[in-house]
């Protein structure tokens, strides 16, 4: 399950190319590229493929972002959006209740009204791409310090941000791109009338469990369905994808998808920070937080029922660093890396003019990471806050009311005129807020920052106010007023000082809280984030000038093209096959049979002589995902869908830094096993219609 994050590994050849730095064209099928730059001399001379104008333009408005995370594709011409379930898991359990848990038994709306409204879901269709470089760095003079060019880029983004939001009436979002050398503006459809169409049951969506999680052969149905409304009608969009017949080994699968970050054009000593610091730090937590909510979700069935979807995502995220941290572990990995850094600063040492222009980004952006250290973890933790809802919305409600009376431009980035849509999306959300989550989220995070700065501490003391964690957690919950989304509303347009007048608890200490947690932001902003800025954007340019702009930049959660053959791999001296099938389901299912994970849900066990064994269920193919591509739609040369991103093997995990295509794989679930199970076991043949257009 790549989620929204992407083992040692046996071949270093073909991804180590790209560590080492701009490689001269894409080792193996390595990258993310972008589809206003795609690698067309690569994909004709190797696949004889080149995507048209038309090709592009299509996939792209095909494609869907969701803001949970993940990535989606419209599938037929009435608003109908594929996805993963564990996407689109988050709205099915908002849409749960005690009575009808839709994680256990799934769900299926057979008619338009039968549709379920997510609460606060929002997709986005990419529409136009402008490059913006030269105004937004020309905001920047050459003589101002990076902090201060780095509030001038950002003025200068919102301006353009806004001038773009009232021409076209689209959502607007400058994205920098090899971290600085490039802005684009990127303007979306962006939709919030969402509904929940099907989505099938958790057991099967996620079979074989932690076990099998980033492992292959898989056998999962990770699929759900959405349908984008407009004016509270099914959305007629022009472009949809349509649904291939089938694909065989050795076929080319291209992927359209939002792959979420990656660091791979880092500096050494910015990749040591993430493997020394950073990482260790997020998996710790990870650890914390999983045996926590293991705990909570062991309380009861309603308990597993509320938690369950949040301790799934703790687990995936857990797996998913623990692989990125054993590739940086790798000696050789590092060593790689650190040759073909040496070769840049070589060839930019090399000319003076160069050097006086780029020479000092390395020991710059090493010196921001190594001073970080001291204050990394509080930046997380505070940065963070405590992981209630209640608390991030008093949260959100205390910096609305002070950041909206500013000028656009001088707000904080998110409390943008641009960005106030999906804030409001979220803030006013009617989804269900459980009073034992809360308290059980709440306690845990205070006690958190307790163990981590111990009880003196000046923000412990006012989490704690006084109290024992589990005190101030029941204070804090139980006399909270902020479970109705009309008292959030109420509040905001009440302005600062009404809310500085609550007496609700969580507003109150959100109000005490956020000026260290704005401070140490500020710290972060100007002292790392500017300096990397500057830094990477210099040697961008040097990259530039040593190999040319032949290859992508490091993934930002925008739309990307990925590709790769559908083809298997060698791990430990046997083949492993690119397809698995049915009857490798239930041959796994019976050999684990009472194992936690390899459940089936009562109609596959009842319908097993429905489906034809020999139905490809799973693939794997080259193309280069990371988390944030869950969803993604694969799709073959003719833009026909043949598959849907779901995971990536073992091998892909250090993904946030290396791509291997001797064995990197990631995961699809063949198009011809959701349309068999459509049709043979959810009672769904009026959604197989409308997706193969009848």
């Amino acid at each position: 399950m790549l989620g929204n994050h992407r083992s040692s590994l046996t071949r270093l050849a073909a991804g180590l190319m790209l560590l080492a730095g701009f490689a001269q064209g894409a080792a193996a099928d390595e990258g993310m590229w972008l589809l206003n730059s795609p690698p067309k001399d690569l994909l004709r001379s190797k696949y004889g493929f080149e995507p048209s104008a038309q090709w592009l333009e299509h996939v792209q408005k095909s494609a869907v972002r969701f803001s949970t995370g993940g990535s989606g594709s419209l599938v037929s011409k009435h608003g109908l959006v594929l996805t993963n379930h564990h996407v689109g898991s988050d709205m099915i359990a908002k849409l749960s209740t005690k009575e009808r848990d839709l994680l256990t038994t799934g769900f299926y709306a057979s008619t338009f009204e039968q549709e379920l409204k997510c609460p606060d879901l929002e997709l986005n269709i990419l529409w136009t791409i402008e490059d913006v470089t030269d105004r937004v760095n020309a905001a920047a003079g050459a003589s101002m310090a990076p902090a201060e060019a780095n509030t001038a880029r950002q003025k200068a983004i919102a301006q353009i941000s806004e001038e773009a939001q009232q021409k076209t009436g689209l959502l607007p979002e400058v994205v920098a791109l090899y971290q600085g050398g490039k802005y684009h503006l990127y303007c979306y459809k962006s939709y919030t009338d969402v509904r929940l169409v099907m989505a099938p049951e958790q057991q099967i969506a996620f079979f074989g469990g932690d076990t099998d999680n980033f492992e292959y052969p898989r056998f999962n149905l990770d699929c759900s369905f959405f349908r984008i409304y407009e004016d509270g009608k099914p959305l007629q969009n022009e472009h949809a994808l349509t649904w291939a017949s089938g694909s065989k080994e050795g076929d080319l699968a291209l992927v359209i998808g939002h792959p979420g970050k990656t660091n791979r054009l880092n500096t050494v000593a910015h990749l040591e920070f993430l493997r020394d610091v950073d990482l260790p730090m997020r998996l710790e937590n990870m650890w914390r937080s999983e045996i926590k909510y293991q705990t909570f979700c062991g309380r009861s069935a309603e308990a597993f029922r509320i938690g369950k979807d949040e301790l799934h995502g703790i687990a995936n995220g857990r797996k998913a660093l623990s692989g990125m941290l054993a590739g940086l572990l790798d000696p050789e990995n590092m060593a790689r890396k650190a040759a073909g850094e040496k070769a840049l600063r070589d060839f930019v040492a090399a000319d003076a003019d160069h050097q006086k222009q780029w020479g000092d980004a390395w020991d710059k952006i090493a010196n921001a990471e190594k001073a970080r250290e001291p204050w990394a973890l509080r930046y997380r933790l505070l940065n963070t806050g405590l992981s209630s809802d209640l608390y991030h919305k008093a949260r959100e409600i205390v910096r609305l009311v002070v950041e909206l009376p500013k000028p656009n431009a001088d707000r904080l980035r998110e409390y943008r005129d641009t960005s106030l849509e999906s804030v409001y999306t979220s803030l006013y959300s009617p989804a269900p807020i459980y009073d034992a989550l809360e308290l059980f989220k709440t306690e845990s995070s205070i006690s958190q920052l307790a163990e981590a700065f111990g009880a003196d501490d000046a923000a412990v003391r006012i989490a704690l106010s006084g109290l024992s964690p589990r005190e101030q957690a029941e204070r804090l919950v139980l006399g909270c007023t902020l479970k109705d989304p009309e008292a959030r509303r109420k509040l905001v347009e009440s302005g600062k000082e009404a809310v500085w007048a609550s007496k609700d608890p969580m507003i109150q200490l959100a109000i005490r809280m956020d000026p260290e947690a704005r401070e140490i932001r500020r710290k972060f902003e100007d002292e790392v984030e500017a300096i990397e800025r500057d830094g990477y954007a210099k040697i961008a340019r040097a990259k530039f000038a040593m190999q040319g702009e032949t290859t992508y930049p490091d993934a930002t959660f925008t739309l990307r093209l990925a590709f790769g053959p559908i083809v298997g791999y060698q791990e430990e001296g046997r083949p492993v096959a690119p397809y698995s099938t049915f009857g490798g389901l239930y041959e796994r299912f019976r050999d684990r049979t009472g194992e936690p994970g390899f459940e089936l849900p009562e109609r596959w066990i009842k319908g097993e002589g429905k489906l034809d064994p020999k139905t490809p269920f799973n693939f794997v193919c080259g193309a280069d995902v990371i988390g944030g591509n869950s969803g993604s739609p694969a799709v073959n040369t003719k833009g026909e869908l043949i598959g849907l991103i779901f995971d990536g093997n073992i091998h892909s995990l250090p993904g946030a830094f290396i791509y291997d295509g001797a064995v990197n794989r990631s995961v699809a679930v063949d198009a011809r096993a959701i349309m068999s199970v459509l049709r043979n076991l959810y009672d769904a043949g009026r959604l197989a219609d409308e997706i193969m257009g009848r």
